[in-house]
């Protein structure tokens, strides 16, 4: 499978074939742009439904920060196996290997659209690492250097 240098809008169904994750912690929506081997511009609606909005914080709701940045790491692992031109299957796992820098600057709340980057700084040996970003507008709502480990399991 040839790849052109930059593919640009990712519906749900070719998103649901790099990912394992389902309902409801698939948590992209779109990919805006994708550059196999560099970087990835990925979409995330949040809205009102979301199920952790009933307990976090009932009174006040806001996206868990550990949400967000799996959000970041769902973006990564489809660049991943985009570069790989791999497919996810059930032979096939991504494992988080270590989150660097995070850091949340505003919350993200029902109505953001979360815009996902994600730029392949790294990889060796099936370990990945990435720089990235979780934006709402022109506002930085998170950003963490994610590594991941593509495992194949029996």
């Amino acid at each position: 499978m040839q790849l052109s240098p930059k593919e640009i809008d990712m519906d749900i169904k070719e998103i649901l074939q790099h990912l394992p994750h389902r309902y409801p912690f698939l948590l992209l929506d779109r990919v805006l742009e994708i550059e196999p081997g560099k970087r990835i511009l990925a979409l995330k609606n949040v809205t009102y439904n979301e199920p952790f909005f009933a307990g976090h914080f009932p009174h006040l709701p806001v996206m868990p920060g550990v949400l967000i940045i799996e959000a970041m790491a769902q973006a990564a692992a489809v660049l991943a196996f985009r570069t790989a031109e791999r497919k996810q299957d059930d032979k096939t796992v991504v494992y988080f290997a270590g989150i660097d820098h995070a850091r949340f600057k505003r919350p993200v709340v029902p109505g953001d659209q979360l815009l996902l980057r994600a730029e392949l700084t790294r990889s060796v040996r099936g370990i990945w690492k990435f720089a990235t970003q979780a934006k709402v507008g022109d506002a930085l709502a998170a950003e963490a250097d994610l590594m991941c480990a593509v495992r194949d399991i029996e």
